[in-house]
């Protein structure tokens, strides 16, 4: 059998070597339009600022390599111009010129590529720059190195616009940060992002959220803002999305889907007899929604790779989708999500409930431990887990990467206090933070607990309910809301007969757990109250403005 695969890295890689392993027998050729056929795409904005030195340690294989370990015919620097399904051959253009090639199974693994928005003056911006592949950074580092110093504009606030801003700081350039979308990191839910923005700030980037590029001028070196506002600019990253990289597909006549995505079946077979197509250019089913998705992470096109070529060698695999998990680094703060977040559970129509809690990476007599603030979006009726996010310093890899395996196995909020984790104090909890917002979520669903969400508060207290602030004095100097009823949580009990059972208390203390302990001594002597959830730390991160201090 001969299999000819177009394109490398993640998805496209992962089924030849597998596919080698599988079946030593069978003819794999690899094209690649680009010189390098294996490299670390998500490591190469951590060599802009050094953290990862040598260029070359980015370079995972070569095509000598992998014809000396796996037998592959790889050949780089072959464009594939063409897909004729029909006779089941490709046309190659390759620095010796076009040729034919044919095939018994075709996979297609183009990836996803830049979104370029049209723009006045985009074409002349002679220092706007895209981060795809290797070329592309070789061509970011020569521009730093005629740039000792100077200021930066990174175009979009994702998951590389953040690490490309984080990394041209670290190599000593003034940066300024521009997102269309209310705040940083959109996949993000505001309050959480908040959290990524405070550090950006504190290590010196600009942020101008809610604002886009609307013009280059000046062969790129200015930048019109949708707010009329101009900024220089010595280099520009653009960072505002991907999207499929499907233009042969489409030609090819295969079917297409959601933003150009390639359609494939469980088996990644798309409309055409024996051609399939993994990674970042196929649409696959969010697990959670059931919906069609794109969903551009290494992870699941590696998975996919290996899987394709499984179905190919006759082994029962199947697709199953994708649930989105991912992280971020912002120097010192790390931020990770999985599943959905509580916009798109929102858009999607589902019952659901919120609760914020704030937890210790380690515990917290032991030297070093950090804060972790953990989110959780599930049902309040069955418990199924939706999607969460961690924003902290530690530890929040192994906290999202827990909740999204109880997501993949069907587990649902009744069983995160189930799960034995890891405990040793340098490492973690006897009560680890995801057994303790299984905790928090199960007295939500059990009606044990009631939450007002930040973003509530200020409609519950127009309404009339009063806010019961629960946290010490000395806190409470520090900074705290507009307007509250102040008692310490410790003498709550004596001076109860202060509070008028006849009114409706929302009660806070800096992360949420007096706060419950004091809306269980209220409800205990048949007060009616609610926890605001997240409390008062989650709050002014999300509305600093509404904070006194």
């Amino acid at each position: 059998m001969k299999i000819v695969i177009i394109g490398g890295v993640a998805g496209g890689m992962s089924a030849a070597t597998r596919l080698r392993r599988l079946m030593e027998n069978a003819e794999i050729v690899v094209f690649e339009k680009g010189p390098h056929v294996s490299f670390a795409n998500c490591g190469l904005p951590y060599h802009v600022s050094g953290e990862i030195a040598e260029h070359d340690s980015l370079l995972l294989q070569t095509p000598h390599s992998l014809r000396q370990r796996f037998n592959l015919d790889v050949r780089p620097y072959h464009e594939v111009l063409q897909i004729d399904p029909d006779h089941q051959t490709v046309t190659v253009q390759s620095p010796e010129g076009q040729h034919i090639e044919s095939y018994d199974k075709l996979i297609l693994s183009p990836g996803a590529k830049p979104f370029i928005p049209t723009l006045e003056g985009i074409e002349t911006a002679e220092n706007l720059f895209t981060l795809r592949n290797v070329a592309d950074l070789d061509r970011i580092m020569n521009k730093l190195s005629h740039l000792k110093e100077g200021k930066a504009v990174v175009i979009g606030a994702g998951f590389i616009g953040l690490e490309m801003a984080e990394n041209l700081a670290l190599r000593g350039l003034q940066v300024w940060l521009v997102e269309q979308a209310p705040h940083v990191l959109p996949p993000f839910d505001k309050e959480m992002a908040r959290y990524v923005e405070a550090e950006l700030k504190a290590k010196g980037v600009q942020l101008l959220t809610g604002q886009s590029v609307t013009a280059f001028r000046q062969n790129g070196q200015t930048l019109v803002l949708s707010s009329g506002e101009t900024i220089e600019s010595d280099l520009t990253i653009l960072s505002v999305g991907v999207q499929p990289d499907s233009k042969l597909a489409e030609e090819a006549g295969i079917a297409l889907g959601l933003r150009g995505g390639i359609l494939v079946d469980e088996h990644y077979q798309t409309s055409k007899p024996n051609i399939y197509a993994v990674g970042d250019a196929i649409l696959v089913k969010q697990e959670i929604s059931g919906q069609d998705a794109l969903i551009s992470l290494a992870s699941p096109a590696n998975r996919q790779g290996r899987q394709v070529a499984d179905v190919l060698a006759g082994l029962p695999r199947k697709n199953k989708g994708s649930i989105g998990t991912a992280i971020v680094k912002v120097f010192d703060l790390t931020a990770a999500s999985t599943g959905l977040n509580e916009g798109a559970v929102q858009l999607l129509g589902y019952d659901y409930a919120v609760v914020h809690t704030t937890g210790k990476d380690h515990a917290g007599y032991y030297p070093g431990a950090r804060d972790i603030v953990l989110k959780l979006i599930f049902s309040p009726t069955d418990g199924t887990i939706y999607g969460a996010q961690a924003v902290g310093q530690k530890g929040v890899d192994k906290r999202i990467d827990v909740i999204a395996t109880a997501i993949k196995a069907g587990l649902t909020i009744f069983d995160l206090p189930e799960l034995e984790l890891t405990y040793a104090p340098p490492f973690g909890s006897a009560k680890d933070p995801v057994n303790m917002i299984g905790y928090a979520a199960m007295n939500i669903a059990e009606g044990i607990s009631q939450n007002v969400q930040w973003h509530q508060l200020d409609e519950e207290l127009a309404a009339g309910k009063i806010l019961l602030d629960v946290r010490n004095p000395a806190e409470v100097e520090n900074g705290h809301f507009k307007t509250f009823v102040h008692i310490p949580l410790d003498q709550l009990r004596n001076r109860i007969g202060e509070l008028d059972r006849s009114k409706e208390y929302i009660v806070s203390c800096h992360s949420g757990l007096r706060s419950y302990i004091a809306e269980r001594i209220l409800k205990e002597h048949g007060f009616s109250v609610k926890n605001l959830d997240g409390a008062y730390s989650l709050y002014q991160m999300a509305l600093p403005e509404n904070i006194i201090r």
